[in-house]
């Protein structure tokens, strides 16, 4: 994996080196055709409609509603959470028995989900209540399963919008999934993929550090989650500084990987290593943005607001 820069826009190319996630239509052409290798029958025309309509929600062009503002929990990062989906879901596929495989049905609406997993931070038009999409960050996911719930339906996916909205919550804290109403053992193996993905593919990414630095900080102050714990609300605030919110990366990657990702969502990153052949990219980025983080806060902390310091160097050109 490696970054390049140009014209002042820092350009990601995937774990494997493959796709360049900050591309939506290198990132459409990559998951339909995935998709459709696993699945022919797979509908193309809404795999590209989907794909479509996310583009232009995030860039304000959908309507009644705002570009997206939030610079942590932007497109680049949707791109790559859904581009890891889709190969966690081809090596699900991979591994089981036709009755027991997802099908080109359930893994078109976990595209779905995993596209619009996060529209619950973009504002609607019209909007009076908070000044920037961060605010509602305790209850995006819940705002995200209503846009899913809302949209579905206008192109010829109702079938599935009662259960996205459902699904969607893995990708949250809002519900412990073991409480969401789930029959199939389809349907809860989806949404611990879609949830997998998630966390897998934002604590993979090479910028991941840096991002948490410049801009999940700014998103969790707007939210009231950060700043100096005086005052009223203070037993809320979980980082006073992004510099803290560095120091704690460390254990909350390793927390994140054994009690999310293996405990809770069974350790469903496995079928990236399906997918790929044997080798799981995202682990092995995640245990090298981790180790770097870890090497820089040893050095010393002022080294953390360094412009680039917080890229692994393996990633840079």
């Amino acid at each position: 994996m490696r970054v390049r820069t140009v014209s002042d826009s820092t350009l990601y190319l995937d774990v494997a080196g493959q796709v360049d996630v900050s591309q939506p239509a290198a990132v459409a052409a990559a998951v339909e055709q995935i998709a459709v290798v696993r699945h022919a029958s797979l509908d193309v025309a809404l795999l590209r409609t989907l794909f479509t309509d996310f583009e232009r929600l995030y860039r304000g062009d959908y309507p009644g509603f705002f570009a997206c503002d939030t610079d942590y929990h932007d497109m680049h990062h949707v791109l790559h959470v859904t581009l890891a989906a889709v190969r966690l879901m081809d090596g699900y596929d991979q591994s089981h028995d036709a009755e027991e495989q997802l099908g080109p049905d359930l893994m078109l609406l976990g595209i779905a989900v995993a596209l619009f997993h996060d529209s619950g931070y973009i504002r609607r038009r019209g909007d009076t209540r908070h000044d920037h999409g961060a605010e509602y960050t305790r209850i995006h996911v819940s705002r995200s399963a209503r846009f899913l719930d809302e949209y579905l339906p206008r192109i010829g996916m109702g079938w599935g919008s009662a259960l996205a909205a459902r699904l969607v919550h893995y990708t949250g804290y809002e519900f412990e999934p073991s409480s969401i109403d789930l029959p199939d053992s389809r349907y809860r193996a989806l949404g611990a993929l879609i949830g997998t993905a998630d966390v897998m593919a934002q604590m993979a990414d090479p910028g991941y550090l840096r991002k948490c630095r410049d801009h999940l900080y700014r998103e969790f102050e707007l939210a009231g989650l950060a700043g100096n714990k005086t005052g009223t609300g203070c037993e809320q605030v979980r980082y006073v500084s992004a510099i803290d919110l560095l120091r704690q990366t460390p254990e909350f990657m390793r927390r994140t990987l054994d009690q999310r990702l293996d405990r809770l969502f069974d350790g469903l990153h496995r079928y990236a290593g399906v997918h790929f052949g044997g080798r799981n990219y995202y682990l092995e980025a995640i245990e090298r943005n981790r180790r770097h983080l870890e090497t820089l806060l040893a050095i010393g902390e002022e080294r953390l607001l360094a412009s680039d310091a917080l890229i692994p160097t393996h990633a840079r050109s």
